[in-house]
């Protein structure tokens, strides 16, 4: 199966979507290197650009992108959910 997202780093919690995703398709990630690391059942649409979840978190679980915490779940989010603004707040605030 082709790659639809992209994982910067096998650590990290989110992938960034390279087409735009639609429920019950599968959400299969590469790292930049081309490495398949894993994949999910998307659960909703997330368009082109956007960050699906590769794993199920927790609330207040620090989200890894990059193998750095980008910012804080405000609600738990299941493996192949959209992250966005809804569900993740910055650690700056």
């Amino acid at each position: 199966m082709p790659h639809n997202v992209l994982m910067h780093e096998e650590q990290d919690d989110v992938a960034v979507a390279v087409v735009d995703l639609q429920p019950g398709e599968e959400a299969s990630a590469v790292t930049l290197e081309g490495k398949p690391v894993a994949t999910v059942k998307v659960l909703e649409a997330i368009p082109l650009g956007h960050k699906i979840a590769m794993r199920a978190m927790p609330e207040g679980h620090k989200v890894l992108k990059y193998k750095r915490p980008i910012g804080k779940a405000s609600q738990a989010i299941a493996s192949g959910a959209h992250v966005h603004t809804h569900n993740l707040k910055t650690l700056r605030w």
